[in-house]
């Protein structure tokens, strides 16, 4: 037996000595020699193969080679320093010539089925339409998250239909609960898993449900700890509570009696059973349907004094990664999907780094399929992140001269790709950072030519790109869009206090349709001091138009947030110069930004031609939701001592602000400014400040816009406006008010005579605003043309426009002021 055991041993170590490569296939075996002929079965196994290779025989070479096929992971895969290669030789972990293959973080759902009858808790729209399926013993007591059925998302189980949300009716921090309508919850019950999701002005909050109240026409939403605490006591970003803009959105999700739609499912841990509504055409005895388990795929993991080194990842996809930290703690981010641990409001302000700061917090890291730790001399190349809970790909500490190229991101439920430091370690995050040991900074590392598409899609607040503290990054020639926030943050610590950052380049990116969800937001977003970082030559375009921003126009094309200092922009094409530059350091040179730039360097940002392949997965087209474009807004100014305002000194606060193509009106002491502005609610403050003894309203709300380029058939749009600004009230009874909304929203289909009359009398453009119940209709017409003379136009030869008069007329009266019996009044001019 020694004998037959040596000359095994002496036979493994000459098969070592003659390879070259190591091949692995689904359904190779680790006991086999690796070859194309015998592979292996897992990752893990070919790496130590080779790690003992290079034991023995320094300096060998270090292939890894994936046959196609899903490779179903029971454990995470690391790369240690042990397994570094050589700068002539490196460990090089790649498919297979010809080959995709795919490490999951998943296992397969299979053997589904019917019921045999009615499932109780069900709703009856589903009774008879699920499917249902045993969970595996493998699956253990994880929480399940996700579901991928034919390598699309499944929905968990919500109260609201499709992509709809309600708004909270209050949040109330002293008994630390939400307030919410109680229909559609007059029979709920608190069940396992229970789960509040809100949307909370840059970033969304996931809160387990402890108890529910119901009583009179509300239920309050009590939750568990640590999240309640957490949640109740950070000030920012908090539940957003408006008259004018509408409180938090929000619903509840992951109870069995909110499966009521195709594409919805549910996970019922006690009976280990899984539920399933199919999407038409999804024929479930055939279906590959996966859920998540491994919150890691890949880990390379190295220490400061000995790095991992020269590894190449090369045609390798990742998927089906775990997120499983909200269904143990909730998760309540402070920005970028950094969860906190802690957060307070600081009473008094002041810290002795930021003498102003309001608020502290700590925060903690999403996991990520694929995680990287002191490691230099690393690249990713042609590598598919999809189908991920949390982060895709996380470059966390001390990595050094790394490289992210021709790669796919899609589907990600957090951030795509993240790096750099954050404060995850313990350290108050908004702290300068600057270690007394070089190591553990990343630096030197570019991200080009990827194509990131439908990130953040589990928390909203995340982003394509984010690097926290970390120098010498290049993110170049990438493709992002269908984001719910930013395209690319750049920074960390909301301080122009001198850190580590410096010398970035963001350069000939194209960014477009973000935002989906979230605002406070920007194709490019950048905080704190960064000496030497320039953003240049980007496309940056198509901002959706969320649905559920707690301040409809706050949103931006480029954004320098608390302490950007030492920066460049330039050369930035964007369709307007919508920018904001909030509270910051020195050193920031802005020129020549906007729909100016060259055509040229709009169209040459994004992938190259070699990796334009990528554009076949983008994700922008699939998603029907209007797209901003920067419009003039309105804001209303009431002199609480019955006069009107300082119009002089009023003009000269605006010039100063950069308002442009202002019109200023005025009737007894109401002013209105109209104008396009860069941040609306900046401004109202800045307003307040000057003209203390005002009242200020925001007309955010847009509830008809006429334009005559979109709706005049062969239209011919004038060159220079004149703006005409009245307002009216709308009456007192709701429902009264409710069907005058109705009526502007369905105009142009149902009384298309309307605006045929505002093309003939040659209306440039007509918009509606409202706040509260007060009106205010804005009517530009060509310069040199008055209102008199052209109104008349729209009811000629039209009876249906008289008809439309009189039935808005039984829905609008004056505001306070007006005479008896008169309804709409008009600012006069400058």
């Amino acid at each position: 037996m020694k004998r037959l055991y040596i000359a095994l041993i002496t036979i493994f170590f000459a098969s070592l000595a003659g390879t070259a490569q190591v091949y692995i296939a689904p359904g190779g075996n680790d006991a086999a020699a690796g070859t194309a002929s015998a592979p292996k079965a897992t990752l893990r196994a070919a790496i130590r193969q080779l790690r003992e290779q290079r034991r023995l025989q320094p300096g060998s070479n270090s292939n890894i080679l994936l046959k196609s096929g899903t490779y179903y992971l029971n454990e995470l895969v690391y790369i240690r320093p042990e397994d570094s290669g050589t700068p002539g030789s490196p460990l090089v972990i790649a498919a297979a010539p010809g080959a995709t293959p795919v490490l999951s973080g998943g296992i397969l759902i299979k053997d589904w089925k019917k019921p045999s009858g009615p499932v109780k808790g069900l709703p009856d729209a589903a009774q008879g339409k699920v499917w249902v399926a045993d969970l595996p013993v493998t699956a253990g007591n994880a929480p399940l998250r996700q579901l991928w059925v034919n390598n699309k998302k499944a929905v968990r189980a919500k109260s609201t239909t499709g992509n709809s949300m309600q708004r909270i009716l209050n949040w109330d921090k002293k008994t630390a609960t939400a307030v919410i309508p109680l229909h559609p919850f007059e029979r709920l019950e608190v069940t396992a898993g229970l789960e509040f999701f809100i949307h909370q002005w840059w970033e969304v909050a996931r809160l387990r449900v402890r108890k529910l109240e119901k009583a009179g026409d509300s239920c309050r939403v009590w939750f568990y700890e640590p999240e309640s605490r957490i949640q109740n006591e950070h000030p920012w970003p908090a539940p957003w509570l408006s008259a004018e803009t509408g409180n938090s959105a929000f619903y509840l999700s992951n109870a069995l009696a909110f499966l009521d739609e195709p594409g919805e499912w549910y996970a019922d841990a006690a009976s280990r059973k899984l539920y399933y509504y199919p999407r038409p055409q999804e024929e479930m005895n055939i279906a590959e349907t996966a859920v998540p388990l491994l919150e890691h795929l890949l880990v390379i993991n190295g220490t400061p004094e000995h790095p991992v080194e020269n590894i190449v990842i090369k045609g390798l996809a990742f998927r089906h990664s775990a997120w499983n930290r909200p269904s143990w703690q909730g998760h309540v981010p402070h920005q970028a999907g950094l969860y906190m641990t802690e957060a307070y409001k600081l009473k008094p302000a002041g810290t002795p780094e930021k003498p102003s700061l309001d608020n502290q917090a700590w925060v903690g890291r999403p996991e990520a399929a694929v995680t990287v730790s002191y490691a230099n001399n690393l690249r990713f190349e042609d590598s598919r992140f999809e189908h991920l809970a949390a982060t895709g790909l996380d470059l966390r500490i001390g990595v050094k001269a790394a490289a992210v190229t021709g790669s796919l991101f899609k589907e990600i439920g957090g951030t795509a790709i993240q790096g750099g430091y954050f404060g995850d370690d313990g350290a108050e995050i908004h702290k300068p950072y600057n270690p007394a040991d070089p190591r553990v900074i990343c630096e030197n590392i570019t991200l080009a030519n990827n194509l990131i598409t439908d990130a953040g899609n589990e928390d909203w607040g995340c982003v394509a790109i984010g690097m926290g503290f970390s120098r010498f990054i290049t993110i170049e020639k990438n493709e992002i869009e269908n984001v719910p926030y930013s395209g690319i943050s750049m920074g960390w610590g909301w301080t122009p206090l001198k850190n580590i950052m410096a010398d970035n380049r963001i350069r000939y990116n194209k960014i477009h349709h973000y935002g989906r969800t979230n605002y406070d937001c920007a194709g490019i977003y950048t905080l704190s001091a960064q000496p030497g970082t320039v953003i240049e030559e980007n496309y940056i375009d198509s901002i959706y138009k969320a649905p559920y921003a707690h301040l409809p126009t706050h949103w931006f094309y480029l954004y320098t947030d608390e302490g950007s200092s030492g920066i460049t922009i330039r050369n930035n094409w964007t369709p307007a110069q919508k920018y904001l530059q909030n509270n910051n350091g020195p050193g920031n040179w802005w020129n020549n930004n906007g729909p100016q730039v060259a055509a040229a360097i709009k169209n040459n940002a994004g992938l190259e031609n070699n990796y334009r392949l990528l554009l076949r997965k983008k994700t922008s087209g699939a998603v029907h939701q209007e797209i901003n474009r920067q419009r003039k807004e309105l804001i209303e100014l009431v002199n609480n001592t019955g006069s009107p305002v300082d119009l002089k000194k009023l003009k000269i606060l605006l010039q100063e602000k950069g308002v442009q193509q202002q019109t200023i009106g005025q009737w007894k002491e109401h002013t209105v400014v109209y104008g396009l502005i860069t941040d609306v609610n900046v401004l109202r403050g800045q307003l307040q400040k000057a003209f203390p003894d005002v009242t200020i309203h925001v007309y955010q709300d847009m509830v008809y816009e006429f334009d005559r380029a979109a709706r005049c058939a062969a239209a011919d749009v004038a060159a220079n406006w004149t703006d005409i600004i009245m307002t009216a009230n709308l009456v007192k009874d709701p429902a009264k008010q409710q069907a005058y909304l109705d009526y502007h929203a369905t105009q142009f289909d149902v009384w298309p005579e309307v605006s045929n009359g505002f093309c003939k009398a040659d209306f440039q453009q007509l918009r509606v605003f409202k706040n509260g119940r007060q009106l205010m209709l804005v009517i530009s017409i060509p310069k040199g043309k008055t209102l008199d003379e052209l109104n008349p136009k729209t009811t000629e030869n039209n009876p249906r426009v008289l008809e439309w008069n009189r039935i808005m007329s039984g829905y609008q009266e004056g505001i306070d002021g007006t005479k008896n019996g008169e309804t709409w009044v008009e600012f006069s001019g400058e």
